[in-house]
């Protein structure tokens, strides 16, 4: 009994908010947020849920240092970089860091109370945009429109009924199992679409991202130019 409240004691004194936070961010990439719960992330450190409380004041607290650490992972924008290098090397970074953590998307922006990271993180995306010249509207629109669709896109690329490594495979059993509940040439578009691309060997959904990001950027591209109007 001594040696195991020795243990308990040694795991306790282990304990940092670092460490907790990790650990959550594992069980919730695990299981999801919705699943996560002091008892269990107490459990898998090993201690009691109420020794949690010696370093987040509570569930919120904790969300804010998960979110915190995935804003950490992604990539700052370079210095000496031109803008529209900076904000696609930035987004490629960002979809990975969600797809990493896909219970972080519905996260992101909506800490009310956010960390040294994630402050961080905005401000050097805005510092990006105001040192190419971009106006404080045109930074908030560039900033706005990008965000939007990179948890966007990423979302709906979770959400997909196939995985990016099914590919062609994964679209050919959806668009058959379509195809056996209506009459051939009702929906002719969409069979063409699977068909003509979608149903391709190297198709992967995933591709896309980084072309309609392109679009985005040649279209904020063409406002700071003033060759777009508004």
């Amino acid at each position: 009994m001594a040696t195991q409240a020795k243990r308990a004691a040694k795991r306790r004194a282990a304990l940092t908010r670092e460490r907790i936070l990790r650990a959550a961010i594992s069980l919730a990439d695990r299981d999801g947020i919705e699943l996560l719960s002091m008892r269990k992330l107490g459990q898998k450190l090993g201690v009691e849920a109420m020794s949690l409380y010696n370093h987040v004041r509570n569930k919120v607290d904790m969300l804010d240092g998960m979110v915190d650490i995935v804003f950490g992972e992604i990539d700052l924008p370079a210095s000496g970089v031109d803008w529209r290098t900076a904000m696609r090397t930035r987004a490629i970074s960002a979809r990975r860091a969600l797809l990493h953590h896909p219970w972080a998307i519905g996260l992101m922006e909506s800490r009310a109370t956010p960390g040294t990271a994630t402050l961080r993180h905005h401000d050097a995306v805005l510092g990006s945009l105001r040192t190419a010249g971009f106006s404080i509207d045109m930074a908030a629109h560039a900033y706005s429109i990008l965000d939007g669709y990179i948890y966007g896109f990423t979302l709906t690329e979770l959400t997909l009924p196939f995985s990016n490594s099914e590919g062609a495979a994964g679209v050919a059993e959806i668009a058959e199992n379509i195809a056996k509940r209506f009459h051939a040439g009702e929906y002719p578009h969409l069979a063409e679409m699977a068909v003509d691309r979608a149903t391709k060997p190297a198709y992967n959904y995933g591709d896309e991202f980084e072309y309609g990001l392109d679009l985005i950027l040649n279209g904020i591209e063409r406002a700071q130019d003033g060759r777009y109007g508004r």
